[in-house]
């Protein structure tokens, strides 16, 4: 099938929109440091991915956009600790693809969804939740059921069994959710304490948790459960600019399933 004239005309007007911009307002790629774009089209193809894929971690199964690693890396870190927002648009779509195919098949009742609360001091340091960020720009306005319990140190940098220890308790809901149904949304699974402990907060208020969806999940680090199915049990070796101010309740936030 040959396409018309009036799509290569839009691709060549956009990349000279793109051309004008990089001159008055020059930026990097956050994907790969090529200059003059914001996200480069081949970062921007890297960051749209595949089909999203089942990771499984604490008994949850977690259905992720992207895995964690390279381009993908390098551009989460610079959205979120490096108040790079000029990277949302791509990561919002991704993210958005993995909600939808968490959400297949459920029955159509209403699901809300709940992210992790970020810490005031990230909050303070970033000014914007990025989880949030990122469901705003797919039209899901977040809706607020969880608190910290007390203060948290950063996961990033930690093993396994020390991010469990950390996630252990940190949540509580603000209220009870007796009958409420949520979808968990977070930005990067590791080993999946936060969730973990996200879920066990719901529960202890009467929710159900009905489905998980990330952004991006970490690289495989034990490769023999990967023959025979798609769980990918990672531990914590995380690179590519991961970490700062990625704590236990960082990107995580709660929301509603209800479109602006």
């Amino acid at each position: 099938m040959t396409t018309g004239p009036a799509p290569r005309l839009a691709r060549a007007a956009r990349r000279a929109v793109l051309d004008a911009v990089g001159v008055l307002l020059p930026a990097d790629c956050v994907g790969c440091g090529a200059v003059d774009r914001a996200v480069c089209e081949p970062c921007r193809t890297a960051l749209l991915g595949p089909s999203p894929h089942v990771a499984l971690r604490h008994g949850l199964r977690a259905w992720a956009a992207l895995e964690y690693g390279g381009v993908v890396a390098s551009s989460i870190g610079a959205f979120k600790d490096g108040a790079r927002t000029d990277a949302a648009g791509p990561l919002s779509r991704a993210l958005g693809a993995a909600i939808a195919a968490a959400l297949h098949g459920l029955p159509p009742s209403s699901v809300e969804v709940c992210t992790i609360p970020s810490t005031a001091a990230a909050m303070r340091a970033r000014g914007y939740a990025p989880v949030e960020l990122l469901l705003a720009r797919g039209g899901i306005r977040a809706s607020k059921v969880l608190r910290l319990t007390r203060s948290r140190d950063d996961q990033a940098g930690l093993g396994a069994a020390a991010r469990r220890a950390n996630a252990e308790g940190a949540l509580e809901a603000r209220r009870p959710l007796d009958g409420r149904r949520f979808l968990l949304v977070d930005d990067v699974l590791t080993t999946g304490a936060t969730l973990a402990e996200a879920a066990r907060a719901l529960g202890a208020a009467g929710a159900a948790v009905v489905a998980v969806a990330v952004l991006a999940e970490t690289p495989l680090r034990r490769p023999e459960h990967s023959a025979s199915s798609r769980e990918t049990l990672r531990d914590n070796d995380i690179r590519g600019g991961y970490g700062g101010m990625t704590g236990v309740v960082d990107p995580p936030f709660q929301t509603r399933v209800t479109r602006r």
